[in-house]
Formats: structure tokens, C-alpha cells, sequence
């Protein structure tokens, strides 16, 4: 993470960089959010376009915040930003991604976006604080949302992908080799064979994420008229008795690798977000049984709940950290701290 510098006024903007679209707002340091704006992600485009993009939102966003000052002349304070891949959060440098964001790895973000908007920044130089997506999403729920109070969480997201994150004392994990708490490339069963987004074989996000139940139902003789994996859950809900196999199969798998994590860890509770955690009940009681079946006596009541921020999440915790860079004094919330 960035040096802590004094604060020296401003508006602290968070961001959540996914692989189809961009968001991000301006966060207050109570993690109050101002309008979140959105934009497409031109991942295939490369790197740069993608650095190009989030500047161009960032921009947009603090511009409309000065308006509704009556043009003030806000600058832009801090930035955090959640990224897709496995980041180096001290040099804010992608480590390495799946393939949905070619030539990803080695990107610098906080050196592209310091550039970026060295105009929009107030004096000095501009605070870029960068992390996984996951990552910042956990913190986001840890400060304000499902997980607010815990001393220890496990967050999993399931989507186009399979992430997840640890909490400590209110601060992601990092680990020693920035991937602590990706669960989705953890090897389970059911996923024998079954190629991951990262190129090998047998991975949770294999089977769990939305793409992955969208191939299985293709893979198992479903209609192929069917677009996606939110076809797959209608289906499902609608009495498809193989739509709900491969539904319930994701719900299964997730299970199992937060049983096999919770144990390891015994978190104070499991937060569950991302799209398909709005998947519905089927898919809820396939994981929700799992953990049950699988975790040792003392784990039994182990609270496993939905999260609480959505697609704001991400945004709040990359800001959270942001000011914690350059105000930590002024951040609404105790625990204050890197964990490591």
C-alpha cells in the first residue's frame, strides 16, 4: 500500500474494475457513496484502453461531484481501485489474470492511473491504492456490510468467476504471493477434467462460475438454444430437471470448498456474494447443505449469509482503503491495519 500522507482535502473516489464493466463513485469516509457511474470494460482491447477507460470514469465522476458543488473546483484526493487479476498491492501491479483480460499481467494501474490523471489530482502526488476485486469487495463488506464487526471472514464470489478473500482484524489477507483467498482455483471434486479461466484443469471456477454451469448444461445434451448461465437458473426455477442438476451441482461445489477453507481458517462468518448468489433458493440450499455435511460438530452453526452491499461493495472497500492511505484519523471504523 501507499505511503500515508497528510490529507490535504478533495473527494476520495472508489472503483471496481471487472471484466465487462467498470464502476465507480465517490466515497465519503463514512462509506457514504455519491452516484455510481458505469462504463464498459474494453478488456480485449489491452491494457492501456483499459487504463484509458477507468481514467476517462474517474474524471467523469469527479467532474459531476464538483457540479454539484456549483463547481467548487474539487480535486480528485484518492483512488481505489479493485481490480480483476492477482495484484502486488504495494506496487499496485498486476501479477497475473485469467484469460479474460489479455496482456493483463505486468500491467502497473497505479503507475497508468497516477499518469492519467495527474491534472484531476490536488497537490502532490496522487494516492492510487490498488487490489483484487474480491479483496476490496471483502473490505467493503467487513467495513459496512455482512461482515461489519467480525474479527475473521471468509468472502466468496461467485460470477463470471470464482474469487474470494480473508478478513483479518478488517483487512484482506494479501499472503505472501498476493493470492490469499482465491478459492475459485482450488481443486475440487467434480471438476475433474474440467478447464479453469486460469488453464488448468480441476478448479472450482470450472464448474461453479456462470459460464461453467452454462457449458455443463450445454455439455450434458441441455437446449442449445439456451444463452447463458442466467438461462440455466430460469430453467432451473421453471422445473428443468437438468437445468437444476448443474445448478445444483455449482451450489455443491462452492459448499465444499468453503467447508474445506472454514476449516482451515474458522472464520466468525462466510459471506457470499457475486450474481449467482442471487441464484435463488436451489442453488442457496445445495451450498448451504454442503457446508453443513461436510464441516466438522463444532463448525455446525457457522454462519453463512448472503452479502450485504452488492454491486457497490467493491467500490466502498477500494475506497475504504484509499482513505485509510491518505486519512486513516478520518475512516469510520475501528481495527485500523494491515494483515498479512
Amino acid at each position: 500500500m501507499t505511503e500515508t500522507r497528510p490529507a490535504e482535502g478533495g473527494v476520495v473516489v472508489g472503483v471496481d474494475l471487472g471484466g465487462t464493466k467498470t464502476a465507480a463513485a465517490v466515497v465519503a469516509a463514512d462509506g457514504s457513496l455519491g452516484p455510481v457511474r458505469t462504463a464498459p470494460t474494453p478488456a480485449a482491447s489491452g491494457p492501456a484502453a483499459v487504463l484509458d477507460a477507468v481514467a476517462a470514469l474517474v474524471t467523469e465522476v469527479v467532474l459531476a461531484a464538483d457540479a454539484g458543488t456549483g463547481g467548487a473546483g474539487l480535486r480528485l484526493r484518492a483512488l481505489g481501485v479493485g481490480a480483476a487479476g492477482v495484484i502486488d498491492v504495494a506496487r499496485g501491479v498486476v501479477v497475473s489474470a485469467t484469460e479474460t483480460f489479455p496482456g493483463w499481467p505486468g500491467t502497473d494501474i497505479a503507475g497508468g492511473l497516477r499518469e492519467r490523471l495527474a491534472a484531476l489530482a490536488a497537490p502532490g502526488p496522487l494516492d492510487v491504492v490498488v487490489e483484487n476485486d474480491v479483496d476490496a469487495h471483502a473490505a467493503g463488506e467487513a467495513w459496512l456490510g455482512a461482515a461489519a464487526g467480525a474479527r475473521s471472514a471468509l468472502l466468496v464470489a461467485v460470477g463470471t468467476g470464482v474469487g474470494g478473500a480473508v478478513v483479518l482484524d478488517g483487512r484482506p489477507l494479501r499472503g505472501a504471493h498476493h493470492l490469499a483467498g482465491e478459492i475459485g482455483h482450488a481443486p475440487v471434486p467434480g471438476a475433474e477434467g474440467l478447464r479453469c479461466a486460469c488453464g488448468r484443469p480441476g478448479h472450482l471456477e470450472a464448474v461453479a462460475a456462470g459460464p461453467a454451469i452454462h457449458r455443463h448444461y450445454l455439455r450434458l445434451g441441455g437446449d442449445p438454444a439456451s444463452p447463458d448461465a442466467r438461462d440455466v437458473v430460469a430453467r432451473a426455477a421453471g422445473g428443468d430437471d437438468l437445468a437444476a442438476r448443474v445448478v445444483r451441482a455449482s451450489g455443491e461445489a462452492v459448499g465444499r470448498a468453503i467447508a474445506a477453507v472454514a476449516t482451515v481458517l474458522d472464520p466468525e462468518v462466510v459471506v457470499v456474494g457475486g450474481g449467482l448468489a442471487g441464484a435463488g433458493e436451489l442453488w442457496w440450499t445445495a451450498l448451504q447443505d454442503t457446508v453443513r455435511a461436510e464441516v466438522v460438530d463444532v463448525l455446525a452453526d457457522l454462519p453463512v449469509v448472503p452479502a450485504a452491499l452488492g454491486g457497490e461493495a467493491a467500490i466502498v472497500g477500494a475506497a475504504r482503503n484509499a482513505w485509510a492511505a491518505v486519512a486513516p484519523s478520518e475512516v469510520t471504523r475501528a481495527n485500523e491495519g494491515d494483515a498479512r
